[in-house]
């Protein structure tokens, strides 16, 4: 093979680009929409020769391909991956959490091309490669995550992935995706009821808060014992307030009636070293008399004739009335038992893919959706990341080649 001269590249990008300038550049030529493109999906310049196959491929109407040239750049992995999803993991939406189970996951999840879907349902948990000496996983702790982002380890090179149900515990039928892993155990099962779990998973992956999906017109015959009927001795406020949330979402967080996350509230009240603990089969706890865990029965007196969770069936009465909308899946019956058959139904809707695509927009465009050829362009790359087995780097690769000009 004829050995290039240190200035051929050079000399074949200047080629390239001489017939796309003009005076203005009224549009933005192969080098500067190259440019654009791996600054958008990696934060960094791309070397020269990344820079040149970049170029010519943009050169020849496949600015596709220049887009996952630059998805092979590790700072896709360590940093973009990273901040999309590191917000996913705490209750404060804190994009500079250290680096977990939950987020390593994503970050697996979309290197392998896994149906992204997934994430939600899934029984997987990627953790580093075992030949970095890297502290072993635990349930106790986040050692493991937090010596491979200190290490500096390419996340695109050394992240492999696991069973979870091998690697924490769990019954294969218990693992939900994320949603079971460490991280978001101690964020959204920690005290409380469980129903952080699902309104967060709704707002991370639905792009939906609860005063988004309000409706009061569903049935209030799911809503537990611990919501009172006369807020401030006012029944109205229960009837146009706290039912338009609570009879869809309750019926939804039932899914997750045989967990909890088990810390030292006065020892470690950050759950630091807490761990995730779930009730198999044959399980009873002490104070239920049953599998659901005793979260789900506080403060019952406050309306003792409300609904007392038996066990983890979970119902949508979303299908109905306004919330419809969401898009959910034909294919699915809208009830289940359990976090990873909820989680399926929630990964399985209209909504879930356009968030997704949503929250890429205003990541790789710097900003969000402006007009009605920003709305096209994001109902467009949803139906092709739908269509194409849920790639999220599909996603990440159109909306970049969409906003190379900006």
């Amino acid at each position: 093979m004829k050995k290039q001269s240190p200035q051929q590249p050079v000399v074949r990008l200047l080629a390239l680009l001489g017939t796309c300038l003009w005076a203005g550049y009224v549009s933005a030529g192969p080098q500067e929409q190259a440019l654009q493109i791996h600054s958008r999906l990696t934060g960094v310049k791309p070397a020269e020769s990344v820079l040149v196959d970049m170029a010519e491929d943009i050169a020849n109407g496949d600015a596709t391909a220049a887009a996952y040239t630059a998805m092979e750049n590790d700072a896709f992995y360590n940093v973009t991956l990273k901040n999309i999803a590191t917000p996913w993991t705490n209750r404060d939406s804190n994009v500079f959490a250290p680096l977990n189970d939950y987020t390593a996951s994503v970050i697996g999840a979309v290197r392998d091309d896994m149906d992204f879907r997934e994430i939600l349902y899934g029984n997987f948990l990627y953790l580093g490669d075992s030949g970095l000496g890297l502290p072993a996983y635990r349930n106790s702790d986040n050692d493991h995550y937090e010596a491979l982002e200190a290490g500096g380890y390419s996340l695109k090179d050394n992240l492999v992935r696991g069973s979870q149900s091998s690697l924490t515990g769990l019954p294969a039928g218990a693992t939900a995706g994320v949603m079971t892993s460490r991280a978001g155990a101690r964020a959204f099962l920690i005290a409380g009821t469980n129903r952080a779990m699902f309104r967060f998973t709704l707002l991370n992956h639905l792009c939906r808060d609860m005063e988004q999906v309000h409706d009061t017109s569903r049935p209030p015959d799911r809503i537990r014992q611990d919501v009172s009927r006369s807020p401030g001795g006012d029944s109205r406020v229960f009837q146009n307030n706290c039912v338009g949330c609570h009879s869809g979402m309750d019926p939804m967080a039932q899914a997750f009636a045989y967990y909890d996350f088990v810390y030292d509230a006065d020892n470690d009240p950050e759950g630091e070293n807490g761990s995730l603990d779930y009730n198999s089969a044959g399980d009873t706890d002490p104070q239920t008399g049953t599998r659901v865990k005793a979260k789900n029965h506080i403060n019952s007196a406050n309306f003792p004739y409300g609904f007392v969770v038996p066990d983890d069936r979970w119902d949508n009465y979303w299908r109905q009335g306004p919330n419809m909308y969401l898009g959910w899946s034909d294919s699915l019956p809208g009830g289940g038992n359990g976090a990873k058959s909820m989680g399926r139904e929630l990964a399985h809707s209209r909504a879930f893919a356009e968030c997704q695509v949503t929250k890429v927009f205003e990541q790789v465009c710097l900003r969000a959706p402006e007009d009605a050829a920003d709305r096209t362009r994001i109902d467009t790359i949803a139906d092709s990341f739908s269509a194409g087995g849920y790639h999220l780097k599909q996603v990440y690769a159109d909306t970049a080649v969409y906003c190379a000009g900006d």
